[in-house]
């Protein structure tokens, strides 16, 4: 990843601080001087450097206006003689925004939107919206987020899959309807995290997540080890019947609150703290015996969540056999909730999509962004350790195919 030297002015800054004021400004001295350090990289040499290693020569600026959510940034793009200077930045950091914008002009073009959006239209885009205006946007974008989308997924295995689901309004057929975004997430083999697949559909019913995942495996996923979740009837049978062999971990947040939700209000401090421990324990000997303990002190005055812990325990606790380092980020699906709060707020933005193709745009868009974050950043995980574990088990389960059952005396 490159690395920047960035200078701030003082007097932006002493407004920041002391008057809140400025951010538009130091995020446009920011991006000018990241302008300057890409193109400087792109030619071999800074300004007026004399170098055997320069490969061109500047010719200028032009500017440019990036429409944000903290307003809009003029920036001096820096221009090269032969034309080939194309900063990376706008091409990375302007895609959901440009898809925001078109989805707002949908609505405007659809004749659905509120006087408020067509507001914000007209001053991000000008006075005229067309559909053919609306067409040739969506026909930059829409390649980008499909091509994205759609992409292979067999150049490695994905040991670790969490899926999730976001409720979504579509106008469809002339009505408003509620649809389920379908989000799956995965940590490569290398250990990167990625977002592996959308889907924007009629629910969260056992069909609509078996399609979501068929898709997965054509587009060539494989080496599922762990998929973690909620406990969404339709979402679980669906990851038994397209991830056999694959263990299921119950996202024990959801867990925790069903068994609160089955308790009366004065024990429930009481008992998240014991399911702490609960969770939390070195090895599934230590957690069933935490469970007999709980079981014995809460039956009488909480019985029907107890019946749930009892019933739902092997799920729950499902990321224990895995070595302990990757315990604590598998156990529970927020790093996806995380993920859903970034994707609801442009969806409050909206509100109601124009159309499916809208929404998967949108969406698609942002999470694009943050693929290019995960990709380019901090490894999620160090996989050298579980590939260890993952070969002395496979090693210990042919040894026990070898050897055969015991013979009773």
């Amino acid at each position: 990843m490159a690395q920047y030297q960035i200078t701030v002015d003082d007097t932006i800054l002493q407004g920041l601080l002391t008057r809140n004021e400025g951010l538009a400004q130091l995020v446009e001295q920011v991006l000018q001087q990241v302008l300057q350090a890409q193109v400087a990289t792109q030619l071999g040499a800074t300004p007026y450097e004399r170098t055997d290693e320069r490969q061109g020569y500047r010719n200028g600026y032009r500017e440019r206006e990036v429409t944000t959510r903290i307003g809009t940034l003029t920036l001096k793009v820096p221009r090269v003689r032969d034309g080939r200077f194309s900063p990376e930045l706008f091409a990375r950091y302007q895609r959901s925004e440009q898809a925001l914008v078109l989805a707002l002009m949908e609505m405007v073009v659809n004749g659905v939107s509120t006087r408020k959006v067509t507001r914000i239209v007209e001053e991000l885009c000008g006075d005229s919206v067309s559909k053919s205006l609306v067409s040739s946007l969506c026909q930059q974008l829409d390649p980008v987020v499909t091509a994205w989308k759609d992409r292979r997924l067999d150049d490695q295995a994905y040991p670790f899959v969490l899926v999730d689901a976001l409720v979504l309004k579509v106008r469809h057929e002339g009505r408003v309807r509620q649809q389920g975004m379908l989000l799956a997430t995965g940590v490569n083999a290398d250990g990167y995290r990625e977002i592996l697949g959308l889907h924007v559909g009629d629910g969260e019913s056992e069909a609509s997540w078996g399609t979501f995942f068929q898709g997965l495996k054509e587009r060539g996923l494989r080496g599922v080890d762990l998929v973690v979740s909620d406990q969404h009837a339709g979402l679980v049978k669906a990851v038994r019947t397209h991830f056999q062999g694959a263990t299921w971990q119950r996202c024990q947040t959801h867990f925790t609150r069903n068994l609160l939700d089955g308790c009366p209000k004065s024990l429930h401090a009481a008992l998240k703290a014991k399911l702490r421990l609960l969770f939390e324990a070195a090895d599934l000997a230590t957690a069933r015996h935490l469970l007999t303990e709980i079981l014995a002190e809460f039956s009488e005055r909480a019985g029907k969540a107890m019946a749930t812990l009892e019933t739902g325990f092997d799920d729950a606790t499902a990321v224990l056999a895995l070595p302990e380092a990757y315990r604590k980020r598998l156990r529970t699906t927020n790093s996806v909730e995380r993920l859903n709060e970034e994707l609801r707020r442009r969806e409050r933005v909206i509100r109601i999509f124009p159309n499916r193709l809208s929404a998967e745009r949108l969406l698609g868009a942002v999470l694009l962004e943050q693929q290019d974050e995960w990709t380019t950043g901090h490894r999620y995980f160090e996989m050298a350790s579980y590939w260890e574990w993952r070969t002395g088990q496979e090693q210990a389960q042919r040894e026990s195919a070898t050897l055969g059952p015991p013979i009773a005396a």
